[in-house]
């Protein structure tokens, strides 16, 4: 599928931070690297990121461009991994919410996947939109005027959405497709209908997930100890001044 080369010349950006669902990112960077593509990582700091395997830390990937350094007029589309932490680090972030304002404004693909449209809310573009995500975050797209589907891969105008790994595969065939023949915004957007219901139950491996992993060691609870000591001296200071 990928040795045609679809996206030879083509240059993404892939916004990420700390916190990053490791396969969300790896699985489609390779598949874009793949199909000819560059890829850059663009994160809110310099270095290496830590991904996670649901809650648990796995490895990093190096950064290419902070936020400060990169330009969306550099790149002709954006992939949004997801993960709990990850999208909600970048929301708080003005920086990344205008980052992801221009590549809508100039009608450049985006996709995304899980928790990531929280970023694409966040930024004030939903409304109107016709998206999937995480179930869990349903209610805040929603809320946030877009129109939910409780589908494996949507695809509204210059939006890309899946609802999380379970539908990698055919996020990922959607993706390269997707990125080599982007439509213009408002153009092939999904059909107006009514957002899918509620999920009744969360996931049985995520809802089981913590009960199976292990305590975390005295080294691990100090440097979290020391490092919320630190945030919380950190914002005295800032209340203070």
């Amino acid at each position: 599928m990928f040795t045609q080369r679809k996206l030879q010349g083509r240059r993404i950006a892939v916004l990420a931070a700390d916190g990053f669902e490791k396969v969300e990112l790896t699985v489609p960077a390779a598949a874009l690297r793949a199909a000819g593509a560059e890829l850059d990582i663009v994160s809110l700091r310099p270095g290496r990121i830590r991904g996670v395997n649901l809650h648990e830390p796995a490895s990093r990937v190096p950064v290419d461009r902070t936020l400060s350094e990169a330009a969306p007029a550099d790149y002709d589309a954006l992939l949004i991994p997801g993960g709990f932490i990850n999208p909600d680090l970048l929301r708080q972030s003005e920086a990344a919410r205008q980052f992801v304002r221009e590549f809508d404004n100039a009608g450049k693909p985006i996709a995304t996947l899980c928790h990531g449209p929280w970023l694409l809310a966040s930024a004030g573009l939903t409304t109107k939109r016709t998206m999937t995500s995480w179930p869990g975050i349903r209610d805040d797209l929603v809320n946030a005027g877009a129109t939910w589907l409780d589908e494996e891969v949507v695809r509204d105008g210059n939006w890309l959405t899946s609802r999380g790994p379970q539908d990698l595969v055919p996020f990922v065939k959607a993706l390269v497709d997707f990125f080599a023949r982007p439509v213009a915004k408002g153009a092939g957007a999904a059909a107006k209908q009514d957002s899918s219901p509620q999920r009744t139950s969360p996931p049985a491996l995520v809802l089981q997930a913590m009960r199976w992993l292990p305590k975390p060691s005295l080294r691990t609870l100090a440097i979290v100890g020391v490092a919320l000591i630190v945030w919380g001296m950190s914002g005295n200071r800032r209340r203070s001044t």
